[in-house]
């Protein structure tokens, strides 16, 4: 694959050549098509509200006079009003494939696209659409997971079929797209789109600034720290299909590494107070993590550390986060999404990789930040708290690196734009 930086210097050298050549002549308007985007997995996580608005700003970019359909079944929390602020065209629906509001979006839209997650989250509602309407549909930006040739099972028969029959798959990060390759599905058009959450623009300075004065963390003064269990606690937030042994175990596993996965988090932030006299706002991802940063993260702490330490006390959702991720120094994360949201607005982060949060990480390698994504099993908290500083001390170099990161992770994205628009004005 092309390096980030050989391929942001050839398109600046076929931009700077095409600015000499003839302007095309202009064609007559096509017909305006109905794209309905099937996004929205969960508003328990930031990072999930924040593959919506992500897409919804691609495609916003890529396309003009289309008209929109959000189907969502998470828009609680005050995430429609989030996006109908930022996208002010949006229609926004809610329901079952058998509901009438998703039937008359079936009969207005001629492509369905799915948006960015751990999997094809919604494959029965796109599976719902293609036997309903015949109608094409595509896939953008999701993790396949498998581990090796030999899983190509992984992959049962319906999803194969599904994906096989799409007007094109694009995952988001280049071990999905092995994956793919390993499974036999080469067909229409497989590619790699990183996270549309890398497209991201969001912002809520009514929310955010009042935050920030009221607990002193003044812009590039601080840095955010997201906490994160093994496992995510979903038995405890919803109902779920686990059993009682998967939940023992999975508890098990998560007694066993917070202490030791925290425990180095925490020196970091003990090396940045005492170092730089900054603060430090403990801030979630996820809503359960509300109950972790006292007991993981504050309480060890030493006094004169405290004494420089903001708890987040309510959860917040991703236009906030963004408003405040901009302003910090850096984002040091075991939550993959925070520390996307924080590079899209040029905030440079450190994505701590635990196992169980899967292949996703390895976008980060992919983009060419691979030295900000260490895996938490191999690292130490002198060598997080050193990468931390490095950033602090070489700051400029720093931004522009994650800047060129989300440059090239826009670029990566506009080829399935253009699927997309080959499709939608067939």
């Amino acid at each position: 694959m092309t390096s980030r930086r050989s391929f942001l210097s050839l398109s600046a050298a076929l931009a700077a050549t095409s600015c000499t050549a003839p302007a095309p002549k202009k064609k007559q308007a096509p017909k305006t098509p109905t794209l309905l985007v099937r996004s929205g997995w969960q508003t328990e996580n930031i990072g999930d509200i924040a593959h919506t608005p992500g897409l919804l700003r691609l495609i916003q970019q890529h396309f003009s006079g289309i008209k929109v359909i959000l189907w969502s079944n998470a828009t609680d929390r005050g995430v429609a009003q989030m996006l109908t602020r930022n996208f002010e065209q949006l229609e926004i629906i809610s329901g079952q494939p058998d509901s009438d509001a998703v039937k008359q979006a079936f009969l207005r839209a001629g492509f369905l696209l799915h948006g960015s997650g751990p999997s094809v989250v919604a494959r029965e509602h796109v599976d719902a659409w293609r036997k309903a309407t015949s109608k094409p549909y595509g896939i953008l930006g999701v993790t396949v997971t498998m581990q090796d040739e030999a899983a190509s099972k992984a992959i049962d028969d319906g999803l194969r079929d599904l994906l096989e029959n799409a007007s094109f798959v694009y995952t988001r990060e280049t071990a999905s797209l092995q994956n793919l390759k390993w499974a036999g599905i080469r067909r229409p058009v497989v590619g790699f789109a990183p996270d549309a959450t890398f497209s991201i623009k969001l912002s809520n300075e009514e929310a955010a600034k009042p935050f920030l004065d009221k607990n002193g963390l003044e812009p590039k003064r601080f840095i955010a720290v997201v906490p994160r269990l093994r496992f995510t606690p979903y038995h405890k937030m919803r109902k779920t299909n686990w059993s009682e042994e998967m939940i023992r175990q999975r508890t098990k596993v998560n007694l066993q590494h917070q202490e030791q996965d925290h425990a180095k988090l925490r020196e970091a932030m003990i090396a940045w107070v005492r170092q730089t006299g900054y603060k430090v706002l403990l801030c979630p991802e996820m809503t359960y993590q509300l109950e972790i940063i006292d007991p993981l993260l504050y309480n060890p702490l030493p006094a004169d550390v405290k004494a420089k330490v903001v708890r987040r006390k309510d959860y917040w959702i991703t236009d906030e986060a963004s408003s405040v991720y901009r302003r910090a120094v850096a984002v040091l994360s075991f939550e993959c999404h925070s520390p996307i949201i924080a590079s899209a607005n040029d905030t440079p982060s450190l994505y701590i990789r635990q196992p169980q949060d899967g292949i996703k990480g390895q976008m980060w390698t992919d983009l060419g930040l691979g030295q900000w994504a260490p895996r938490v099993e191999e690292t130490t908290g002198a060598q997080i708290t050193e990468a931390l500083m490095k950033i602090h001390n070489n700051y400029n170099p720093a931004q522009v690196d994650v800047h060129e990161a989300v440059v090239y992770a826009r670029r990566l994205q506009a080829p399935a734009m253009d699927e997309l628009r080959k499709v939608l004005y067939a």
